[in-house]
């Protein structure tokens, strides 16, 4: 296994400070075979493929479902939060009145109010909400299944040659990790995010593994590869794992990415009319989301946004305060900007992080001393949390699933994780039946729980 150091990230609640790492795992290259690969395209051809794309919005941390999508203003006070509802364009879906512009495109989104998965665990939430799966061994850093974007994507591929398929902006992280639980894991390390490694709202912003190395020129790099190639041919027919087909199409992306000018132009947004940049907002969050949108409509199949920060113990009303504004900013401007460009049907969008907050707000201390830091705040929660999701063709305005009076648990319509996979793989045209083999051989289900939400499709 190759790995590359890349910094620490901040400490959560949970007081571990985690270093992160790229990899290249060769059992995840190893496990992918090319005959394998056909069958799932087939497949994938079966369910009746689409050139949609997705936009993920990941809230890494948790935000409060009270004080984001599913409002409780006739709770008492300690349960309702700090701020009233709004109503939208939408008659029945209020939502925070720090949303003041998402209400006003209400009828372009819909929210599911009722997902679960009764994990109130950083770790536990993140493998859930990213891979549809339980079993992962507490306080464990590494993922034991696939994110569910990397199962798709290894199916679909790009949208459009020499563009990376999986792209996490500014990185994909999730918990403080890297990956994390945004990697591809047994399906091989090759369908990872390509992670763009810098924020794209600094001066100094540049993509990484985006040029090419002093004094190397496209001619003498397309040389290397030729020699290259014609060693592993001499491999190839002895070759029983496809660990080689792997490397070549790893190899081959890497390749278009450098050689090709595509791939380049769409992670330029400096080329954006500084205009619409205002619109998204002057910060890392608003800048990631744009430039989401330039990259799945260059032809990238999936792209997660990081927005992190959201484990709001203490200090909820500073947090709420500082965030959701930057998020109303970035989520209108991206549903009105893929409208304008006729790209809405064709792009899913959602908003998720990896569980809610508690219902009844705390005293500031995650249970007091030694903890306390003397200002109110909502603990880990994850019996019920809010998801938005709209755009790839699926219907708008709707409401799926109640949460409580309190806002606790699912009063109807509970919906998991499963059924948010589901509904992402209909509207890409991807098989939710596929099996892939894990590290030991053993065939592993795609999805392994629950069905197409109905109601949004």
């Amino acid at each position: 296994m190759f790995r590359i150091n890349a910094g620490k990230t901040s400490p959560y609640c949970d007081g571990h400070s985690r270093r992160s790492f790229l990899q290249v795992g060769m059992a995840g290259l190893g496990s992918v075979g090319v005959p394998a690969l056909l069958r799932a395209r087939e497949a994938t051809a079966a369910a009746d493929r689409k050139d949609t794309s997705v936009i993920l919005i990941w809230l890494d941390g948790g935000p409060s479902q009270h004080d984001t999508y599913d409002p409780k203003p006739d709770a008492p006070a300690e349960y309702a939060g700090l701020w009233q509802p709004i109503h939208t364009n939408v008659p029945g879906m209020d939502i925070t009145e720090l949303f003041p512009r998402q209400a006003l495109l209400a009828d372009r989104f819909s929210l599911l109010r009722s997902m679960h998965h009764n994990s109130g665990g950083h770790f536990h939430g993140g493998h859930w909400m990213l891979t549809g799966h339980d079993g992962l061994v507490a306080g464990s850093n590494d993922g034991k299944y696939p994110f569910f974007g990397s199962i798709a994507t290894r199916v679909t591929g790009s949208r459009h040659p020499g563009m990376p398929a999986s792209v996490g902006v500014p990185y994909a992280m999730s918990i403080g990790l890297r990956p994390g639980y945004f990697g591809a894991n047994y399906v091989g390390r090759q369908y990872d995010p390509f992670d763009v490694g810098s924020d794209p709202n600094s001066t100094a912003y540049k993509v990484q593994n985006l040029n090419l190395a002093k004094d190397m020129t496209i001619d003498r790099l397309d040389d290397r590869r030729s020699l290259l190639q014609g060693f592993d041919n001499l491999r190839r027919e002895a070759d029983q794992t496809g660990m080689i087909d792997a490397m070549d199409r790893f190899e081959r992306q890497a390749f278009e990415l450098v050689a090709g000018s595509r791939a380049r132009q769409a992670f330029d947004i400096s080329t954006e009319d500084p205009r619409l940049r205002d619109r998204y907002g002057r910060n890392t969050w608003g800048q990631s989301t744009l430039l989401a949108r330039r990259l799945v409509e260059a032809g990238s199949t999936f792209v997660t946004c990081h927005f992190g920060g959201w484990d709001s113990h203490w200090n909820h009303e500073g947090t709420m305060s500082r965030h959701l504004p930057r998020v109303d900013m970035a989520v209108s401007s991206l549903f009105e900007d893929l409208e304008n460009r006729g790209m809405l049907d064709q792009t899913l969008v959602m908003v998720m992080g990896e569980f809610g907050r508690s219902p009844k707000m705390n005293n500031g201390g995650n249970g007091g001393p030694p903890l306390s830091k003397g200002t109110p705040g909502r603990d880990h929660w994850g019996n019920v949390l809010s998801v938005l999701i709209g755009g790839g063709g699926i219907k708008g305005g709707q409401v799926v699933g109640t949460s409580n009076r309190l806002g606790e648990v699912p009063q109807d319509r509970p919906l998991r994780p499963g059924d948010l996979h589901h509904t992402v793989f209909k509207v890409l045209g991807v098989d939710p039946n596929l099996n892939f083999n894990n590290h030991s051989g053993r065939p592993i289900p795609a999805i392994d729980h629950g069905a197409v939400i109905s109601e949004l499709i």
